[in-house]
């Protein structure tokens, strides 16, 4: 079997975009942020949130032991691409979600800006457990309230259901999609 010669263009947004206004075959996203027209397919596990600091701010604060005592320490939010609000820190108990109060003087839209004020130890964090993966690993960051945090559906290619794929669309799909392990 031949196969087609494929060209990807990657475009890396701060924002969510609509891709048939847009004129882009697909994009990528969080599985629950794509739309109900669109086909979506799982490129990836399941990933957990993580609340962290770093030592220099628990050299002042004692770590919060649930998400109520968040209130009384400074959270670093991270502001929705687009939008004027802020990405909620969400968190579980027995399987229910439990909302918790988050105050901080520091916000930002770029997730190594946010690593950045918690390794100076202006508050804690909350992201995604992969983009800090390299801090968990050496050991540089504190992890809270891990047994609160819940996992949501990773990352999800997705298209317009009415969109005709071309033999190289569906090779890039394949080539793509999430297979869980055996």
């Amino acid at each position: 079997m031949q196969y087609p010669d494929i060209h990807v263009e990657v475009l890396l947004e701060q924002r969510l975009i609509d891709i048939v206004a847009e004129r882009l075959d697909a994009d990528v996203r969080i599985g629950e942020q794509v739309a109900r027209d669109m086909i979506a397919v799982r490129i990836g596990p399941d990933m957990h949130l993580a609340v962290f600091g770093f030592p220099a701010y628990f050299e002042r604060r004692a770590p919060p032991k649930s998400p109520r005592e968040l209130g009384d320490h400074e959270c670093i939010r991270v502001r929705r691409p687009g939008r004027a609000d802020f990405y909620p820190w969400a968190f579980e108990c027995n399987g229910r979600p439990l909302k918790a109060r988050i105050e901080g003087k520091l916000a930002f839209n770029s997730v190594p800006l946010v690593i950045a004020a918690a390794a100076a130890g202006f508050g804690l964090a909350m992201l995604p457990e992969p983009m800090i993966e390299g801090e968990l690993r050496c050991g540089r960051v504190v992890r809270v309230l891990e047994e609160w945090c819940p996992s949501f559906p990773r990352y999800h290619l997705y298209y317009p259901s009415r969109r005709q794929q071309s033999q190289a669309f569906s090779l890039v799909i394949d080539a793509l999609r999430w297979k869980s392990a055996p």
